[in-house]
């Protein structure tokens, strides 16, 4: 059970219970069930119907029930960069998928999240990070959080790359699936729309450390993108890249950006690289 306190200001004096919540981010789904929930929606500590007016100096609190079911519980060494009462950020190692599926049952994201928040309510991951991909991983604690987060997080990608990039660029090129296969991609006329900002961070002859951001979400966006560029991510074997110095696709997710669902508190989660790409840099000097 989450519970949220309001305290009303003249701002919005005079307006009714639900278009204050609708507002503040409260969906109707969610809102339906505060109002079949016990005590979901009270002011100055009394049941209140949403249609009923607030005032300057009222108290307005909801709470919002756990519900969903997690997936099996599993004790993990999983490093933990942030956690409150609405949101927790993961630092997800490589090799990981982030949900269970046919393939990975038990040695999950999901498993460990189940373990140390509990199995009375949804795992919530804001988005997803490829399984060998690394890096800072946001869930929300409550369905609130979890609306209010969606395609609101700014993430910057770190990928070491073969061959010297120099400077910054768009990379505005449409990925489809490769073929028959279910796993790669390529870049296709016929594709879906997938824009990948970057920014070189250092680089030689034979590699470069490159900040990405994403504008559009696709599969493998970044992966794709660079082999388009004729510079495949060290380690990415399915994309053509060179694994001499990494066997996964070097790839980390390493800050995070957003505002808080509850506070507003303007958020940066810091999630330093891991231990293999730290030491690609080292051999690659980057």
């Amino acid at each position: 059970m989450r519970e949220i306190e309001f305290k009303i200001t003249k701002q919005d004096d005079g307006r009714q219970i639900k278009d204050f919540l609708k507002d503040f981010g409260v969906s109707s789904s969610l809102l339906t069930r505060l109002k079949k929930t016990e005590n979901g929606v009270t002011k100055n500590g009394e049941f209140a119907k949403t249609i009923e007016p607030l005032y300057e100096g009222d108290v307005l609190k909801i709470r919002i029930e756990a519900h969903g079911k997690m997936p099996t519980p599993v004790k993990m060494d999983i490093e933990i960069l942030y956690e409150d009462e609405d949101i927790i950020v993961f630092n997800k190692p490589s090799g990981m998928p982030v949900h269970e599926s046919r393939n990975h049952l038990g040695d999950t994201l999901s498993n460990f999240a189940a373990y140390h928040i509990g199995e009375n309510t949804a795992f919530r991951a804001v988005y997803r990070l490829d399984r060998d991909t690394s890096g800072a991983v946001l869930a929300a604690k409550n369905e609130l959080a979890a609306s209010k987060l969606a395609g609101k997080i700014k993430k910057d990608y770190y990928a070491t790359v073969g061959g010297k990039i120099s400077g910054d660029g768009v990379i505005d090129a449409p990925i489809a699936r490769c073929g028959d296969s279910i796993i790669k991609r390529r870049v296709y006329e016929g594709g879906e729309k997938a824009i990948t900002q970057y920014s070189v961070i250092s680089s030689n002859e034979n590699a470069s450390l490159v900040k990405c951001n994403l504008l559009t979400g696709r599969t493998h966006q970044i992966r794709v993108h660079f082999e388009y560029l004729g510079h495949p991510l060290l380690g990415d074997d399915l994309y053509g890249g060179e694994c001499e110095h990494i066997s996964r696709q070097a790839l980390h997710c390493r800050d995070i950006y957003f505002t808080h669902p509850i506070t507003q508190e303007n958020m940066h989660i810091f999630c330093d690289f891991s231990d293999d790409i730290k030491e690609v840099i080292r051999c690659l000097h980057l």
